[in-house]
């Protein structure tokens, strides 16, 4: 069931219509939301992460004590790798699910909903994104659309 606003609109075209029904204006949104979140955090966290690992294994937080270098790992499946697939739009909803989780985690444990300090603003900005596209997929410019023609 789709919903479409068509009043007043000549030869029955409508204005807008939902991410479902097949709108190319929400699938742009869809991928301007991907690449823009995916990139930020790719280039903010991500590529730190993976590009000082080993630095950052010995002191990374341990939120859930299963370990900082396993919490570093998990972190950086989201933060460098999820973030990409994001861009890309490949498995774009469980990339979301992987970055909500690590951003949830991190906001709650690590910043202590802290949202006025640090990065608490910008954390609840990837989680309310990112559960979009949870929700949504990643529309028709992504990769799973052209793959399995869907999102």
């Amino acid at each position: 069931m789709s919903l479409t606003l068509c009043s007043g609109v000549a030869n029955n075209r409508c204005m807008a219509k939902s991410a479902g029904s097949g709108s190319g204006a929400a699938d742009f949104g869809l991928l301007v939301l991907r690449v823009v979140l995916g990139a930020t955090l790719f280039f903010k966290h991500g590529l730190e992460k993976a590009t000082h690992f080993s630095q950052m294994s010995s002191h990374f937080p341990n939120p859930l004590h299963i370990g900082s270098h396993a919490s570093l790992i998990f972190a950086l499946l989201s933060d460098a790798i999820c973030s990409l697939l994001a861009v890309l739009g490949l498995g774009t909803r469980f990339a979301a699910f992987i970055i909500v989780v690590n951003m949830s985690v991190a906001l709650y444990f690590v910043h202590h909903m802290a949202l006025r300090q640090e990065h608490g603003e910008m954390m609840m900005v990837y989680i309310a994104g990112f559960i979009a596209l949870i929700f949504a997929g990643g529309g028709r410019f992504s990769l799973d659309w052209k793959l399995w023609g869907r999102s």
